[in-house]
C-alpha cells in the first residue's frame, strides 16, 4: 500500500544551514500495517511523512501508494489517497463551523458539490453513529461550533473525519503529543478502534516509546534520515524502552538524546 524507495531530502543545499533530512530512506508497507515511528530530533520522522503527503518534492527516489506513482504529484492530488492528523489539534478541523458540518465536509471530499440541500436527514444519522463511536457525546453535540470543543475532541473529531473516506493510507503525525496523558490515551484508543475496523494502512509518529510499542503491528526507528531498526509481530509485542534504548545506542554509537521522549 506504500514503497517508499531509496528517498532523499536537503533543505538549503549549498549553504551553510545544508541538512539532510532524509538520507537513502526505503520503506514498504503492507495492506493493513500499522507502522509506528520513533526517533530522536531531527531523525527526519515528520519530513518523511511529509514526503509521503507532497508536501515538498523529495531530491531522490520514488513513492508509491497503491500501487501509484506520486512522486511528482503536487499535494492537492495526492489528498485523495491520504488521510491525515496533525500534531495540533487545531489543525485539520474549521473551527468556525458545526461538527455535522466538518463531518460533511470530510464525507463530501473529492465529490462534485452541487446545489442539493447541504445536510439529509441520512447523512446526519451517519455522522451521529460515528460520533457515538468515539464515546465523547459528540453525537449530541453536532450543531454545537467546533472551536468550542476541547483539544482531545477536536483531535478525535479529526481522526474520525480524516479516517471517513476510508483513505489507502492514514499519517498521524504525533497527534497525540499536545494532549494530556488521560486524553492522549482516550485519542489512542479510538486509533486502534478506526484503524481496526478499516484494516487501515497506518504510519503513526510518536514520541512516546511505550505508545510506539503498545500500538500498531510494525515499529521503525529512525536515525539521521534513515531507518535503523524495523521490527514486527511477537518480537514487537515483547520490546520494552530499554531495548530500543539500547538499539539506539549500538547503531548510533551514542546516548538516546531526545529528553521529550525520555520523560515520556
Amino acid at each position: 500500500m506504500l514503497d517508499i524507495k531509496s528517498i532523499s531530502k536537503t533543505f538549503n543545499a549549498g549553504t551553510v544551514n545544508e541538512k539532510t533530512a532524509l538520507n537513502g530512506l526505503s520503506l514498504h508497507l503492507d495492506e493493513g500495517d500499522f507502522v509506528t515511528v520513533i526517533g530522536g530530533n531531527g531523525a527526519g520522522k515528520s519530513t518523511m511523512l511529509n514526503a509521503v503527503a507532497g508536501v515538498w518534492p523529495v531530491d531522490e527516489g520514488v513513492i508509491e501508494i497503491g500501487g501509484v506513482n506520486v512522486t511528482r504529484l503536487p499535494e492537492h492530488k495526492r489528498a485523495k489517497y491520504l488521510g491525515r492528523v496533525f500534531q495540533d489539534p487545531m489543525t485539520g478541523t474549521a473551527a468556525n463551523m458545526q461538527i455535522e458540518e466538518n463531518m460533511a465536509l470530510a464525507a463530501r471530499r473529492g465529490q462534485f458539490r452541487g446545489l442539493k440541500p447541504g445536510i439529509t436527514r441520512k447523512e446526519r444519522e451517519f455522522y451521529k453513529e460515528k460520533l457515538a463511536e468515539l464515546g465523547l457525546g459528540l453525537e449530541s453535540r453536532m450543531t454545537s461550533k467546533v472551536g468550542l470543543l476541547s483539544g482531545g475532541q477536536r483531535q478525535a473529531l479529526t481522526l474520525l473525519m480524516a479516517s471517513l473516506k476510508k483513505p489507502k493510507l492514514l499519517l498521524l503525525d504525533e497527534h497525540t503529543a499536545a494532549l494530556d496523558p488521560k486524553t492522549a490515551a482516550k485519542v489512542l484508543e479510538a486509533t486502534d478502534r478506526i484503524v481496526g475496523q478499516d484494516s487501515l494502512t497506518t504510519l503513526m509518529i510518536t514520541h512516546n516509546m511505550k505508545d510506539a510499542i503498545a500500538h500498531g503491528n510494525r515499529l521503525v526507528m529512525m536515525y539521521e534520515g534513515r531507518i535503523i531498526y524495523d521490527v514486527a509481530g511477537e518480537e514487537k509485542k515483547k520490546l520494552h524502552v530499554s531495548d530500543l534504548l539500547e538499539k539506539f545506542e549500538q547503531v548510533s554509537g551514542g546516548k538516546f538524546a531526545n529528553d521529550r521522549m525520555m520523560l515520556a
